[in-house]
């Protein structure tokens, strides 16, 4: 979720490593496979070491709408500035593997 300002809500008295399984498994069940193999294997690979401002970013960009975030993994679409950070450049970098 997200709050009105658009930055990450985290459930209260959530753990960093509850958020992190949670994040993995949104990660994994967005609707198309294309997006679950995306980031489902970024987040296996990147979610254990990100800090909570990582986990921020990365939750404010899986939170948003699936057709948006495919046409930015497609390049048909530039993210928009709020998710011009650097997480969003590991995604857009990231190949999965067979």
């Amino acid at each position: 979720m997200t709050t009105k300002d658009g930055k990450a809500d985290k459930t209260v008295g959530e753990t960093t490593e509850i958020r992190r399984k949670r994040l993995r498994y949104h990660s994994w069940h967005r609707g198309t496979k294309e997006l679950d193999l995306v980031l489902g294997q970024f987040a296996a690979k990147y979610l254990p070491d990100m800090t909570e401002a990582e986990l921020d970013l990365y939750e404010a960009i899986v939170n948003e709408n699936e057709h948006d975030i495919y046409a930015w993994l497609a390049r048909r679409e530039a993210p928009p500035p709020e998710h011009d950070n650097h997480i969003m450049k590991m995604i857009l970098n990231f190949r999965i593997t067979p």
